[in-house]
């Protein structure tokens, strides 16, 4: 996958997401599936040529979302679904373009930003700025 496609594919993968929250009081809360519906789903091995797009995104509909609680759903009363806003899924978009984890091996040092960015949260978690 090449920057030109990961552009194509992210605006897909995001109106993916804006379509499944927007949607999801449609889908049963709870798995209708038993422990190991999974297994004859899928192929026994890893397929040596990669699927296309279309396929995979049409597996995680067919395949695993039977399986999945949705906790954003209106009928879920178990937990409150935190850290999944859409500014939390853009933020996680970014930490995931960055790739850092805010240390380094080398000098084992902690690395100055991630630090620095822990300290203004607290404070304004202190300050109630921040829920």
């Amino acid at each position: 996958m090449d920057s030109r496609e990961f552009r194509r594919r992210g605006k897909e993968m995001v109106d993916y997401i804006a379509d499944y929250l927007d949607g999801i009081e449609g889908r049963p809360v709870y798995p209708d599936v038993e422990p190991g519906y999974l297994r004859p789903l899928i192929p026994a091995t890893a397929p040596q040529e990669p699927e296309t797009y279309e396929d995979i995104i049409k597996d995680i509909e067919k395949i695993i979302m039977p399986g999945v609680t949705h906790w954003h759903s209106p009928y879920f009363f178990a937990y409150f679904p935190t850290a999944s806003s859409y500014p939390a899924m853009l933020a996680d978009m970014l930490c995931g373009a960055i790739g850092c984890i805010g240390f380094s091996w080398f000098k084992v040092v902690k690395l100055p930003f991630p630090q620095d960015q822990k300290i203004a949260m607290h404070s304004d978690f202190g300050d109630g700025s921040y829920p």
